[in-house]
């Protein structure tokens, strides 16, 4: 089965790198687009205000959708160094899995890569984890990409 869109979930962290060069080798492979997602919740005003305070000038960087932009900018470097040449990128208020599953269907993405990290840890285990929800609601293929020992 070939796939005409991938989608992939990033949060800036190197385990979601992982997780997008796995992507991008696919979406080359089959000559797919890939979107790369990433979900951000809004900084609270005391939060941003105190952040602001120490940042400066650079107090845009913790603001909106500023941090999900930069993870998004870097995963595209990763992606494009694995070969992918359609790459779309898509950054959305709200919970990882919520975003992951609204961007999949307004894609129509056929294959979700998400990274293991939190698939075995306590916590995954106790609150959920982002492969484990998106593997329960996605209604398209899911690849859980090893991008951490023993899924932490």
């Amino acid at each position: 089965m070939a796939y005409r869109t991938v989608l992939v979930g990033t949060d800036g962290s190197p385990s979601s790198f992982r997780a997008v060069t796995a992507a991008a080798s696919l979406a080359a492979a089959s000559g797919a687009t890939l979107v790369l997602a990433c979900a951000y919740l809004p900084m609270r005003e005391s939060e941003r205000a105190s952040a602001a305070d120490r940042l400066g000038e650079l107090a845009y960087k913790v603001s909106g959708s500023t941090p999900a932009d930069d993870a998004l900018r870097a995963a595209r470097e990763h992606a494009v160094a694995a070969g992918a040449a359609d790459v779309v990128l898509a950054a959305e208020e709200g919970d990882a899995v919520d975003v992951l599953i609204a961007l999949a269907a307004r894609h129509r993405a056929d294959l979700m890569v998400v990274g293991n990290r939190g698939l075995n840890s306590l916590a995954g285990r106790l609150l959920g984890s982002v492969p484990s929800g998106v593997l329960h609601r996605a209604a398209c293929d899911v690849l859980i990409a090893r991008t951490t020992d023993g899924g932490r």
